[in-house]
């Protein structure tokens, strides 16, 4: 009987044994090989931080093989490699025409990616970055790591990061990054400033949802610069102080999030638009994720590793299942 992973209650993992019915029309099931959590709203969930409901199903997206197809379905074949939403489980049955067909050269982790990048390129349009701009990426999760090469891929002169894990910093340096920078043994506003000519950087995107991180971005930016904010932030209970610095540099703070509509450039973009960019993106191999899943468990010991993601976060920056 296949198996899937669900939280019981609060902080509550298992795997447990479930049943598939018959496939209905317009779906196929697919049997999955790879799957991976979502380390920011799912987390929050799952920690009883924001409502949800249990049980709850853990996972975020999985890739596998089509090996049964509904009636009505066209233009799919029995053992295509596809990717989908869904929590990790051993089988998905999921409508054919939401389905993500892979290139033969596209990688899983290039695919599990796909939700990650989304929310990186909003906060990169939404941040307005230009050609030429310096920028600066606050927290290197999966978002923070897309954000970081898609600065640079839209044009950005200088490129600084900024996370506690070193492991994070190491994997966004060689990914393209020119400064990475530890909140937690350095001012982060003088060495922004100091590594821009005293000038700051022109955009921030910032996607821990730390108040304290939002705090050093407005420190480290150029006067009139924007903030993109991306992160899903908590009650403020300090660490944030707009008359220290906010009320002399004047930023822009502009929330970014992907899937709100309509879109700040409506109608050109929606969120439709996000999703078919980040999907070629990833197909043509233009953003590095070999690095950003990491590391990879098995599905038979995914529990544990989910609650390694959620206890110690210097274990992993995207958490992989390969089944």
């Amino acid at each position: 009987m296949p198996r899937e992973l669900v939280a019981l209650d609060i902080r509550k993992p298992v795997l447990r044994d479930y049943e598939d019915g018959s496939v209905p029309d317009g779906h196929v099931r697919v049997e999955v090989e790879f799957g991976s959590p979502k380390r920011g709203t799912e987390l929050t969930m799952y920690r009883g931080d924001r409502m949800s409901g249990f049980p709850m199903g853990l996972g975020n997206m999985c890739v596998g093989r089509i090996t049964e197809i509904g009636q009505g379905v066209e233009g799919c074949s029995v053992g295509d490699r596809v990717a989908g939403y869904g929590h990790l489980r051993e089988t998905h049955t999921w409508r054919a025409d939401r389905l993500y067909r892979m290139s033969e050269r596209m990688t899983w982790k290039e695919a599990v990616c796909f939700d990650p990048a989304q929310f990186a390129l909003s906060g990169i349009r939404d941040g307005q970055l230009r050609l030429g701009d310096r920028a600066a990426v606050f927290g290197l999760g999966a978002i923070g790591q897309m954000a970081a090469q898609m600065a640079r891929m839209a044009g950005a002169v200088f490129v600084a990061v900024i996370e506690p894990i070193a492991a994070r910093r190491e994997i966004a340096v060689k990914n393209g990054a020119d400064l990475a920078l530890d909140p937690t043994v350095q001012n982060i506003g003088a060495e922004l400033k100091k590594a821009t000519g005293d000038k700051g950087v022109d955009v921030v995107i910032e996607t821990s949802g730390s108040y304290q991180a939002l705090h050093q971005a407005i420190s480290g930016l150029a006067w009139g610069g924007n903030i993109a904010y991306v992160g899903w932030s908590k009650e403020c209970k300090g660490g944030l102080d707009f008359g220290e610095d906010a009320h002399f540099i004047i930023p822009n703070i502009i929330f970014a999030r992907a899937c709100s509509d309509p879109n700040r450039d409506h109608p050109r973009w929606d969120f439709g638009r996000i999703m078919d960019v980040c999907w070629q993106l990833l197909s043509e191999g233009r953003l590095q994720c070999e690095d950003v899943v990491s590391p990879v468990a098995p599905f038979g010991e995914s529990v544990q590793a989910y609650q390694d993601m959620d206890y110690y976060p210097e274990k992993s920056i995207k958490l992989g299942v390969e089944f």
